[in-house]
């Protein structure tokens, strides 16, 4: 079985060599192709790309010229792929994209008709109590269990992908196809992966208690329509 794993990368230059020497190691067998998305950045991620991608054959990427997004950026590469199994990760490298490989095991032992998830551990505790609350929250109000909803990989199927209807271009996007997935009762299993620092950079969005507060009524307003978009 052959995956297409897409990373969307906003601003991560500094990133991007480590991120690429990464990905080699999961792409020289030939069943793993990495789509990197230039997700509207500004900080010469695209030249930086462009000057280190011949030497990783295993690795192409796809421009979006204007940032519309986290969500929009992964659509875009899913949209760009060519493999039966999908994935995407974070191009900041706090989870390795290594951690597809035993991703991909668990549909080689299960088959594709399944869906695969990350399970962070080695979080400061802060954000583990963040995420303990918004996933308590959502498995009440969605009626299914939901937990650490924005853990990275996220891994399916074309098939799966091809049902998807009006998906979130921002980070709701995680929660959509969690979501979905349990819906259509499809097979969920969780990969534990380590979360550890930033290679470089700061996050995008996570940087205080006031970017949280933003993120959680943001997600709390999208989680209330989509119950209401999959009760009608």
């Amino acid at each position: 079985m052959r995956l297409s794993l897409v990373i969307p990368c906003y601003n991560e230059a500094k990133n991007i060599p480590l991120l690429l020497e990464r990905c080699a190691s999961i792409t020289e067998m030939g069943v793993i192709e990495v789509i990197l998305v230039d997700n509207g950045s500004t900080d010469g991620s695209q030249k930086v790309l462009e000057t280190l991608l011949p030497a990783y054959p295993g690795c192409r990427s796809i421009r979006v010229s204007i940032n519309q997004g986290y969500g929009f950026g992964i659509l875009s590469g899913l949209q760009e792929s060519t493999a039966d199994l999908l994935a995407w990760t974070h191009a900041d490298l706090q989870t390795d994209p290594n951690d597809a490989l035993r991703g991909l095991e668990l549909f080689n032992a299960h088959g594709n008709d399944i869906f695969v998830k990350g399970r962070r551990y080695g979080r400061p505790i802060g954000d583990s109590i963040f995420t303990l609350g918004m996933s308590v929250f959502e498995t009440i109000l969605l009626g299914k269990v939901m937990w650490d909803i924005n853990a990275q990989p996220t891994m399916f199927s074309r098939e799966f992908f091809m049902q998807w209807q009006s998906p979130p271009k921002d980070f709701s996007l995680d929660l959509f196809a969690y979501f979905f997935a349990k819906k259509l009762k499809i097979p969920v299993y969780r990969l534990p992966v380590f979360f550890g620092s930033r290679a470089h950079g700061v996050s995008h969005w996570n940087i205080g208690w006031a970017s949280k507060w933003k993120f959680i009524k943001r997600t709390i307003a999208y989680s209330f329509k989509l119950r209401r978009g999959f009760s009608e």
